[in-house]
């Protein structure tokens, strides 16, 4: 596998690859990836792995090969084509050091993973398969980052050379299917593999974790949890915050813009902003929430589906979606059953379904009961790897499911 992401990232591509790497080592084969150092959703290495320009270690019986690269603070289109084109030099001119693979598995992004996984493929001869998990090119158009209509020029060519030379390729929403089309790849090689919900559900009582948290139990309390980045558009949380004291809203996690957030929200008292959770505590915390809060912009449509949403489904919370209703995130969501649809970028339609909801507890319970149920029919952790698992084989020549 190359995926930039891995363990001991806890947030977005990471606990994917890992549990994909993962079981195929517990299933007894002899599992390689190739990584980048642990920076995300924080955007700054990880203290053990300062210094370091190369490392090997063993991980669950997976054998990780990790690379240096640049790790911006600041996302521009400089610094995030310094970003990948330190990954592909590195990992072009010190590729992994181990047998002849049977085939390789590539998680999109980043885009120079998929290149150079591409590149060891040809050179080996096997087999290769990128699962793409957010469009790159659309990404740089849609998420607002500084100088993005030149970077998804160069990123959307980037992201065809390495689609088009896959034998099949995995998309986890069939909204990405006429943009990876568009890239010149058939549409008879794409195969649909939806995430799957990595985290268990919670354990304890609501009432001892908000306790824990110091969250009032008449408290309303409305949870953002994940990376914090351009395309999550999360000042209509300011902005919903800043119209109702009495409702509190929690940002949970890291990013390039907490700390631009953090600047934006200093007067709002009912606003706080909060490390990312321990794996251990963080299904509860979620479920200790009245809402779990999902937000885009509004130009964010189909380069991205929050890997969030499987967690806040199983966590059993009813979702306010601030997102475009034509893109992916919409349907998902309206999909699961488990939550309502407002407007992006609007904080005042934000706040009026965050109140419908928590004045209406039987009908936000109802809406909260859906999102196992949906985990449990189509979004379990054991489906979501026989897919990846059917992908791979088909790959090596087996029959299409």
């Amino acid at each position: 596998m190359v995926s930039t992401n891995y363990a001991p990232e806890h947030a977005g591509i990471g606990p994917y690859a890992t549990q994909i790497a993962e079981h195929w080592a517990d299933l007894g084969h002899d599992t390689h990836v190739l990584a980048g150092m642990p920076h995300y959703p924080s955007w700054s290495l990880e203290p053990e792995y300062k210094g370091a320009l190369r490392r090997t270690e063993r991980r669950a019986g997976v054998t990780v090969h990790r690379r240096a690269h640049t790790v911006p603070a600041r996302q521009t289109a400089v610094k995030r084509a310094l970003f990948e084109g330190s990954i592909l030099l590195h990992g072009t001119v010190a590729p992994p050091r181990m047998p002849r693979p049977d085939a390789i598995l590539a998680q999109m992004p980043s885009l120079a993973g998929g290149v150079v996984a591409a590149r060891l493929a040809a050179r080996w001869k096997v087999p290769y398969v990128p699962v793409v998990q957010d469009l790159m090119g659309a990404a740089a158009a849609q998420s607002g980052i500084s100088g993005g209509d030149k970077a998804a020029a160069i990123a959307g060519r980037a992201e065809a050379y390495a689609l088009r030379r896959a034998t099949l390729v995995g998309v986890i929403h069939e909204t990405f299917v006429d943009r990876v089309v568009g890239m010149g790849v058939d549409p008879e090689r794409i195969r649909l593999v939806p995430n799957w919900s990595h985290v268990p559900s919670p354990t304890k009582p609501r009432a001892e974790t908000r306790h824990h948290l110091g969250w009032a139990p008449d408290q309303r309390v409305v949870l953002h949890s994940g990376n914090m980045g351009l395309k999550q558009g999360l000042e209509v949380l300011v902005g919903a915050a800043r119209r109702d004291p009495d409702v509190r809203f929690v940002l949970m996690g890291d990013g390039s813009q907490r700390a631009a957030l953090a600047e934006m929200s200093a007067d709002v008292p009912n606003l706080d902003i909060i490390p990312p959770a321990a794996d251990g505590e963080f299904p509860d915390i979620l479920a200790a929430a009245d809402v779990l809060a999902v937000t885009q912009h509004a130009a964010v449509l189909d380069m991205s589906v929050p890997s969030k949403l499987t967690s806040y489904f199983a966590a059993g919370r009813p979702v306010v979606a601030s997102v475009a209703a034509q893109g992916g995130t919409a349907q998902e969501v309206e999909r699961s059953g488990a939550g309502v649809l407002v407007p992006p970028e609007d904080p005042d339609a934000l706040l009026k379904a965050v109140r419908a909801l928590t004045e209406d507890p039987e009908a936000a319970d109802a809406l909260g009961a859906a999102g196992p149920r949906h985990v449990a029919a189509h979004l379990s952790r054991e489906a979501g790897l026989a897919r990846i698992d059917a992908l791979i084989d088909e790959a090596l020549g087996g029959h299409r499911p």
